[in-house]
């Protein structure tokens, strides 16, 4: 078994000491730029651990957007030198770079089989958003050559994909599917034999179909905003982290990290002085796994994409956040937990409000939830340990059919 470089197998001792020495001196550098000011308040020496991270605050997709229409392009979160700028829908801006591997593909392609001696036909969009460009500096950096074939025209994709030669696909998990059928309806073979995909669910059917035709398939889990955080190995056992990014899983609405191996939300630290962003929350669920993968990277494993933390729900009129939820809990040290359940009453909405912890009278707490979530509901006490560790903080039982 080969490794992309030795940091994949680097032991927790010798990864901790590197981040101890690059995380700090990240930050100060974040801190000089505008979108960043406000770190001046913190003692950034200190912050050497993916723990210590959880004394700054969390940067919401929100708030980036915000920042950059009082600060275009990249709201001042970037050190103003760029190659790329490209839009996501919101709109979002993301700043790119032409430098070695800028996204941090190249490892998960190389974990894929990708190599020298491959064509990728790279199937993500170049049109505005940053996939396509992403997936190409990974393929470049492992001295593959790109077919920059995008999206749409499949029957010119197929003829594409025979005509070159094309060893290696790069793209949504669908999409290959449609490629090889139109393939087979024209008669064409095609020498595909590895696939790196994203940007939507990979079902088990899908990836057995593709193995049946003789066609490795991976996944990785990315962003526009980040690029690639966490890749498939041939241990098919979680994520494996990416080498250049420090991730935390906390209490949707919070940035207080859950115990090891619940869910929660996903924020990302990326070690990237051009770009860094710091405790970005990406709004996915995850959790990390125990151990390390038998692939023998050492890095942590994530479950994967397991649902969305905006569980922002209306209720009566109003909107109910996990923010507010985060927010009456920590009005109450005796409270550890808390989950809102949204059902029906009739033809009336109604609100139950679960707590876990010291409490003991349900009624204590009437008010409070009143003032935090503004709306009344019920307040049920209940055993310690009893609600599901599953980072849902909001639950909508209602009916929409």
């Amino acid at each position: 078994m080969t490794f992309y470089d030795a940091l994949e197998t680097r032991s927790a001792d010798a990864r901790a000491a590197s981040l101890a020495e690059c995380l700090p001196a990240l930050l100060t550098h974040a801190q000089s730029l505008a979108g960043y000011g406000h770190f001046a308040q913190f003692d950034l020496a200190s912050i050497a651990t993916a723990e210590d991270l959880a004394r700054l605050p969390v940067l919401r997709k929100s708030e980036l957007g915000a920042a950059q229409k009082r600060l275009p392009p990249f709201g001042g979160f970037s050190g103003g030198e760029f190659d790329y700028a490209f839009q996501s829908p919101g709109p979002l801006y993301e700043p790119g770079r032409n430098s070695h591997d800028w996204w941090r593909f190249a490892r998960f392609l190389h974990a894929t089989g990708f190599g020298s001696g491959d064509i990728v036909q790279n199937c993500f969009s170049y049109h505005l958003t940053p996939a396509g460009t992403m997936f190409e500096n990974g393929a470049r950096a492992l001295g593959a050559a790109v077919l920059p074939a995008g999206t749409g025209q499949t029957e010119l994709q197929a003829q594409a994909a025979h005509d070159v030669g094309v060893t290696g696909y790069a793209g949504t998990p669908d999409y290959l599917k449609v490629i090889l059928e139109k393939a087979d309806e024209m008669g064409l073979t095609l020498n595909i034999g590895k696939a790196a995909v994203g940007g939507g669910a990979l079902f088990p059917s899908l990836r057995q179909w593709y193995a049946d035709r003789g066609i490795l398939c991976r996944q990785c889990y990315a962003t526009a905003d980040l690029g690639n955080i966490a890749y498939e190995s041939a241990a098919m056992d979680g994520l494996i982290l990416d080498e250049g990014v420090v991730v935390e899983i906390v209490t949707p609405g919070t940035g207080d990290p859950v115990p090891f191996g619940e869910v929660g939300e996903v924020l990302v630290t990326t070690l990237n002085n051009d770009y860094p962003l710091v405790r970005f929350a990406t709004g996915d669920l995850s959790a990390f796994m125990p151990g390390e993968s038998p692939c023998g990277r050492s890095n942590l494993r994530i479950k994967g994409w397991m649902g969305r933390a905006d569980q922002t729900t209306k209720i009566k009129g109003m909107f109910i956040r996990p923010e507010q939820v985060a927010a009456f809990v920590a009005k109450h040290p005796e409270i550890t937990r808390a989950r809102v359940i949204a059902s029906r009453d009739g033809e009336t909405d109604a609100m139950t409000v679960k707590i876990e912890g010291a409490a003991e009278k349900a009624a204590d707490y009437a008010e409070s939830l009143s003032e935090t979530l503004k709306l009344r509901g019920q307040v049920e006490v209940v055993t310690p340990g009893s609600l599901p560790r599953d980072g849902v903080v909001i639950e909508d039982q209602r009916s929409y059919e």
